[in-house]
């Protein structure tokens, strides 16, 4: 597959570029769910058993396919409840009835689903013995801010620099709680999480901190020019013309300082700020530059 797999994408990528969008995110999710939701639906269900970032495989569009088959194995059919079979797997992602006793239902992969989308908020991987003891299991440090969702930006992945729906997340959160319930009968059924995605996908109150265009005056045969400034950050752009003045924006304020000798007329031109232009130059929010 062209983008290689999740793993890679979202942990291993040093491009300074490659950082995943919100929405892209959850297109991945989506894609992925349905993928399971699939598998769970047929006449004889099937258990995937080793849903982790690395088996899920990108097309050139972020369309997800599932990968790596070795373990799925047939669900359990008419009056059995569940299937029993060796703990196998990957750590950081097996549902704890797994674990302790070896029983497997189709609600077992939706607590692995669970621990990925996690992963995808957070951009943190389900075990890192790198990080300090309380935080190395990503699901025993991250579940008491699910459960508090005015807290869940004190988790969110800072790469995506706050440009991500605030509903969309907290909402996303409050999925991943559902999921990784200790009690599998509480957990929703993959159909009804592919469509509590399908709603995120929806929602348009992302963050996207402001632009600022420069028009040129009228009888000039410039061009005018965009640039991205993020809210919690400055942003400094300097256009030359015979000298003219340094333009530089801190936050919403904007303020001129002149560059020129006395006597020469400051710019010319007329400075919007919109985030509304920001959707409609068509800029992506969909995928990494690149």
């Amino acid at each position: 597959m062209e983008r290689g797999n999740l793993e890679h994408l979202l942990f291993r990528s040093k491009s300074p570029n490659s950082t995943l969008p919100w929405l892209t995110r959850l297109k991945i999710a989506l894609g992925a769910a349905k993928g399971l939701a699939f598998l769970h639906e047929e006449q004889k269900p099937v258990i995937y058993r080793d849903f982790k970032t690395s088996n899920i495989l990108l097309d050139s569009e972020y369309n997800a396919k599932l990968s790596d088959f070795g373990l799925a194995t047939d669900g359990p059919e008419g009056d059995e409840t569940h299937v029993t079979a060796q703990v196998m797997g990957t750590e950081g992602y097996a549902a704890p009835e797994y674990i302790s006793t070896g029983h497997l239902t189709t609600m077992s992969d939706v607590f692995s689903f669970g621990v990925v989308l996690l992963e995808l908020l957070t951009g943190r991987r389900s075990v890192d013995k790198n990080l300090p003891p309380r935080e190395q299991v990503l699901i025993k440090w991250a579940r008491p801010f699910l459960k508090d969702t005015q807290r869940l930006d004190q988790i969110m992945d800072p790469r995506l620099e706050g440009q991500y729906s605030i509903e969309g997340a907290k909402k996303a959160a409050t999925l991943a709680h559902q999921c990784l319930s200790h009690q599998a009968k509480c957990r929703p059924t993959m159909t009804k999480v592919v469509k509590t995605l399908e709603g995120l996908l929806e929602l348009n109150d992302i963050s996207i901190g402001f632009f600022v265009y420069i028009v040129p005056s009228e009888g000039t045969k410039e061009k005018g020019v965009v640039m991205k400034c993020l809210e919690e950050k400055n942003c400094d752009h300097e256009h030359k013309n015979g000298g003219e003045g340094e333009l530089k924006v801190e936050g919403r304020r904007r303020k001129r300082s002149s560059k020129s000798k006395k006597g020469r007329s400051s710019s010319s031109k007329t400075v919007h700020s919109d985030t509304d232009l920001y959707r409609r130059l068509g800029t992506s929010l969909y995928s990494p530059k690149n």
